[in-house]
């Protein structure tokens, strides 16, 4: 069955460009340059709901409607420049290795069958989760485009039913709203935010809202905005002699529709032929007065002030944490919506500026360039300074894979793409043959490119093999929690000194001093109580071994707010220690009121450690300042410096740049351990001070002096 000639819309290439250019501008040169350019994967899904409708409700009008042809088409679209990158990339991560292969198994066969967001999603390997630096993370978009793709041309007959094009823009809206209600109600009941963003339940209303968009607009661009593909100008001909003529056999037996555009059939004649066409044909297309001037001039200003709003959602995002990304995603689809709309109208002025040539050619080969940017930089930053994305890009690796991905969408665009949209997948197989009989040049380049695919099919083969199952975050957390299941069970066996008890004997040394100094000491782990998060948890192992006998509770993800109430919990059973340590500004800003609340719990008696962070995350100078700041205040809080000890030693943490190795873990252990024996210093420093201050009341009161 034949398909009609794809139409082309005004603009919509140069939105690709735009979408393309949000999302490779955030990954490559993060987070300064567009920290919220994440928005342009739901640009994409926008222009994809509304093109894929455009084109099912085509077919059903010229009854050429065919799910194994429309399958088929996206299959060629799709499959073969998604291959030649898994296949490339596997490859080079083979040469690579360590992290940048992790379950790289799983996430081909999710990025092949366009699961991988349900496989993350299953896995529990978060988009959100530093440990796991996916090669192929980015594919999760296309796997939501493509499950839309299958179910989508099942569920579309069932809006047939609905006679009235505002029944059909009303359906898809609902279904959109219902989406978009469906994430934020899991947001803020506290769903995992991987399950929300990678969902296609949760993340389908940019799809739906094109779609929409897409019935709004079909009675319209049935005729007049569908653009058939240039046609060659018809070469002249000798001058035709008189009273000959040929009849025109392809004319069409119907009157073309008002504005219809027709396929031109351009023949060559002899000298002394012409063609007659019958009065439908000659005027198959009518002069048309251009669009009024307030169409041209609304179309103008909405889509500008929706093109300024994307702007304005790319450099500065809505809210923050989950909720400000689930904000600036339905925003960022609204103002989608608005400019497919203005950009297809007939005569849009925005959508001839969209048009302009650099912007298409970026826009046809977005698909090439989405594929390709996020492995190559996770190739890149591995290769050049062990670490993945999210411990930041250097600008000059940013660059460089910049370049890179333009040059490999180029090629992908040019040698696999186009031809296997062109001849399809058997023609395109068919054409191969031909060039490796073919003599010459041909035949060795053709005969390069077979050696180059055996070569990268088992390079995939030997990645897959040698992929490990934890990255080295995950290792160092891992070992950490080993460790400290080992000496809770130890501490199980053998009864630690009391806590208290020790402190009592720590000032009776100091009091024993008698000469108005104060003599150091060194605390017992069984005086202290450490509360932390996944970094703690990964150095556990090293300050089990530096202060013998100290409670460790750490968790994955823990913020400072948790600590207040897990050290309530241990005051109210009076099991909380002398010493109070807490690690918890890795994963988010710290409020004085928290630290606060810590100090009334810990009590003037205890003293109070709190580590402050190394992260390259953009909210760690502030913590560390705000560290500081309060420990300055109080003469029972002082700071453990493990954002200076570590600063000078990167190669000791793992590929995030956060989690301490074996190396790094002593080095954390270090510097509680010094914080830990400080505190207590300030505390007899100050408890000598009070009692000086006593012992001077009660002489100049005229009071008998304690001896």
């Amino acid at each position: 069955m034949s398909t009609p000639s794809p139409a082309r819309y005004a603009g919509l290439d140069g939105l690709r460009a735009i979408a393309v250019g949000l999302v490779v501008l955030y990954h490559l040169f993060p987070p300064a340059v567009l920290p919220g350019g994440f928005i342009g994967v739901d640009v994409f899904f926008v222009i994809s709901g509304f093109l894929i409708t455009s084109l099912l409700l085509r077919e059903h009008v010229q009854q050429r409607a065919s799910l194994p042809g429309f399958w088929r088409r996206r299959a060629r679209r799709l499959l073969p420049a998604l291959a030649v990158m898994i296949t490339v990339c596997a490859s080079l991560g083979l040469l690579v290795g360590g992290d940048v292969l992790y379950r790289l198994g799983a996430q081909i066969l999710g990025a092949a069958t366009f699961t991988f967001n349900w496989w993350t999603i299953a896995a529990d390997t978060g988009y959100f989760d530093a440990s796991a630096p996916e090669l192929f993370r980015n594919v999760w978009s296309l796997a939501v485009e493509e499950q839309f793709y299958l179910l989508w041309p099942l569920v579309l007959p069932l809006f047939f039913v609905l006679r009235r094009t505002w029944m059909l823009v009303a359906a898809a809206a609902a279904l959109a709203a219902a989406s978009a209600l469906e994430m934020g109600l899991m947001l803020a009941g506290g769903a995992d935010a991987t399950r929300v963003y990678y969902g296609t339940d949760t993340h389908a209303f940019g799809l739906l809202l094109g779609a929409a968009a897409a019935f709004a607009l079909a009675p319209m661009l049935s005729h007049a905005d569908a653009k058939p593909a240039r046609k060659r100008r018809p070469r002249r001909s000798a001058p035709a002699a008189a009273g000959t003529s040929l009849r025109f056999v392809d004319v069409p037996p119907r009157p073309p529709a008002p504005g219809e555009l027709l396929d031109a059939a351009y023949v060559v004649l002899p000298a002394g032929w012409t063609i007659v066409l019958p009065p439908s044909a000659r005027t198959a297309e009518p002069e048309r007065e251009g669009p009024p001037v307030a169409t041209r001039v609304a179309t103008s200003l909405v889509g500008g002030i929706a093109l300024a709003g994307l702007a304005a959602l790319a450099f500065f995002p809505l809210g923050g944490a989950h909720t400000g990304y689930a904000l600036s995603l339905l925003a960022a689809s609204a103002l989608s919506v608005a400019l497919v709309v203005t950009a297809v109208w007939p005569g849009s002025p925005l959508g001839a500026a969209l048009d302009a040539a650099p912007l298409r050619w970026i826009g046809e080969r977005s698909y090439g360039i989405y594929l390709w940017h996020w492995p190559l930089l996770v190739l890149a930053l591995f290769a050049a300074v062990g670490t993945g994305p999210e411990a930041g890009v250097p600008v000059w690796i940013g660059g460089a894979v910049l370049a890179a991905t333009v040059l490999v969408a180029w090629a992908s665009y040019r040698f696999i793409e186009q031809p296997v949209r062109t001849l399809g997948f058997r023609g395109a197989a068919g054409r191969f043959r031909e060039l490796l009989r073919a003599p010459g040049r041909r035949r060795v380049r053709a005969a390069s490119v077979a050696v180059a695919s055996v070569l990268v099919v088992a390079g995939t083969t030997g990645a897959i093999a040698a992929a490990p199952d934890q990255t080295s975050v995950q290792q160092a957390v891992a070992a950490g929690e080993a460790a400290l299941e080992r000496a809770q069970r130890q501490a199980a066996l053998e009864a630690l000194a009391d806590a208290e008890a020790a402190a009592a004997r720590a000032d009776e040394g100091a009091a024993a001093a008698g000469d108005g100094s104060v003599t150091s000491v060194d605390i017992p782990g069984s005086a202290v109580d450490a509360i932390g998060d996944s970094v703690m948890l990964a150095a556990s192992g090293a300050l089990i071994d530096g202060l013998p006998g100290i409670r460790i509770d750490a968790e994955v993800s823990r913020s400072m707010w948790a600590a207040p109430r897990l050290i309530e919990e241990l005051a109210d059973a009076g099991e909380l220690r002398h010493i109070v340590v807490v690690a918890l500004g890795t994963n988010g800003t710290v409020d004085p009121s928290a630290l606060d609340r810590l100090v009334e719990l810990v009590g003037p008696g205890r003293g109070l450690v709190l580590v402050n962070a190394s992260a390259p995350r953009s909210w760690i100078p502030g913590v560390n300042e705000t560290l500081r700041a309060f420990a300055a205040q109080h003469r029972n809080v002082v700071v453990a410096d493990w954002a200076s000890a570590i600063a000078s030693h990167p190669a000791e943490l793992a590929s995030d740049r956060i989690h301490p190795g074996a190396a790094g873990g002593r080095r954390y252990a270090d510097a509680v351990a010094d914080a830990v024996d400080r505190v207590e210093q300030r505390r007899l420093e100050w408890g000598h001070d009070r009692l000086v201050k006593r012992l001077a009341e009660a002489e100049a009161s005229g009071l008998p002096v304690p001896q």
